[in-house]
């Protein structure tokens, strides 16, 4: 039987106030905080001798935390606009006075321009099909753009992706009709007008604040680089892991585009539906809005009984129900995606772990597909069991309300070791040579 210990607090889920710098500059509502990484740290007796890997890496938490502690660290993650926040959460080797002087220069001529301009500047029609439909009023979407075009016309090259990103999140947080609670959706009082230079301005001296705090701190190595977290191998070296501490989406009916799709869509990074279409295809299929006709990871748990036993229980009860949409009749099929993703990613990383390596994987029990409960974590542990790893235990992080049900969902971290050595069927839950 599993072990579960549990050291649950309302508070687990906040950054404490000691432990923003870099972390604030832009984060997912849904990141996990930054002292949940230092508490597998000192569990697992990590130094500057090891090297920590977040598969799924979001806004950088882990290797952010990890460089803080001289420890080198390496993040792999698909989506452009996380991986681009957590590279820059990384760079701290810009000179704080000189990015600010920078934004100064840009200040006076972003102001100049949004006085004197009388046309509203507006998205390309492809760019506005792909975010929410009043994410941004048409007065602060034209002080941006005029913004974004200074910052790309007049930024240092050493300053511009700080620049960039200080814009990435003061739009979100101070400029955008855009909500979350946990999903993303549109206010019903959207903002006429907004402070757009002034919220920018104001990101950008949290930013320089924090570089003149972090640039004490260890100059130690860390990276991310953009990839599929499902051929993991093709991003590091054999053998060359000792942890990862990390948190992989949830199997839900959350789109994980659609909390960055704005800002995506301002710096460049999606323009088109197409472009949308080519994101989501690196990323784990945990909802129904990112499963296409094509996907085969559900091949890798076509013999887990309890999976299938879920999956036959979610279409049952559709059918019961008469629930009849596209993306319900999916559901059965998304949550044998999604566990079937995270399988071949378990099977894939084994190959650059080193023999002992410690695992820490963060997830969350689910009730999204028509009220079927799905152990998320202990799903994943037996797995990882058959794919040759050990479960040391799951540990309780935390208890979340659910929108819907109104009950208390379990966030649980998934504690795993590796032998490095791999089992006689090292694909058990497949009916399928892999």
């Amino acid at each position: 039987m599993v072990k579960r210990i549990n050291f649950s607090n309302p508070k687990l889920n906040q950054i404490r106030l000691e432990d923003g710098a870099a972390h604030s500059w832009y984060r997912f509502v849904l990141s996990y905080p930054p002292h949940l990484v230092q508490d597998y740290i000192k569990k697992f007796g990590i130094d500057y001798t090891h090297k920590v890997l977040d598969p799924f890496c979001g806004t950088g938490t882990t290797v952010v935390e990890c460089k803080k502690l001289g420890i080198e660290s390496f993040g792999v993650e698909a989506n452009p606009m996380a991986w681009f926040a957590a590279s820059v959460k990384l760079d701290w080797n810009i000179n704080p006075d000189k990015l600010l002087s920078n934004a100064m220069q840009i200040v006076e001529r972003a102001n100049d321009v949004i006085e004197n301009e009388k046309i509203l500047r507006t998205m390309p029609a492809e760019s506005q099909k792909v975010i929410l439909k009043n994410s941004i009023s048409p007065l602060p979407l034209h002080k941006t753009l005029v913004l974004l075009e200074q910052i790309q016309n007049l930024a240092d090259k050493s300053c511009l992706n700080h620049l960039l990103l200080a814009l990435a999140s003061s739009v979100i947080t101070n400029v955008s009709n855009l909500k979350f609670r946990p999903e993303v959706c549109v206010s019903k009082k959207l903002k006429d007008d907004a402070p757009v230079v002034e919220a920018w301005l104001s990101m950008v001296n949290i930013i320089a604040q924090d570089l003149r705090q972090l640039q004490m701190c260890h100059s130690t190595p860390a990276i991310v680089q953009k990839a599929d977290s499902r051929n993991i191998s093709k991003s590091l070296t054999v053998n060359s892991v000792d942890t990862v501490i990390t948190s992989p989406p949830y199997p839900n009916e959350k789109d994980y585009t659609r909390t960055t799709r704005l800002e995506s869509v301002l710096l460049g990074f999606i323009q088109s539906k197409a472009e949308l279409r080519l994101l989501k295809d690196g990323l784990i299929r945990s909802n129904t809005r990112n499963v296409f006709k094509v996907d085969t990871d559900d091949i890798w748990v076509s013999k887990h009984s309890e999976i299938q036993r879920i999956a036959n229980e979610i279409e049952q009860r559709r059918i019961e129900l008469g629930k009849t949409s596209g993306f319900e009749r999916l559901y059965h099929r998304t949550v044998k995606l999604y566990f079937g993703g995270m399988a071949k990613h378990l099977a894939d990383l084994r190959c650059i772990l080193r023999p002992g390596a410690q695992l820490a994987y963060i997830v969350g029990d689910q009730k999204s597909f028509l009220q079927v409960m799905i152990h998320t974590g202990s799903l994943l542990a037996d797995i990882a069991q058959g794919l040759g790893y050990e479960v040391v235990g799951i540990d309780l992080f935390r208890t979340r309300l659910s929108t819907v049900t109104k009950e208390q969902m379990r966030e649980e971290v998934v504690l795993l070791r590796w032998s490095g050595q791999m089992p006689l069927n090292s694909y058990p839950f497949s009916d399928k040579p892999l």
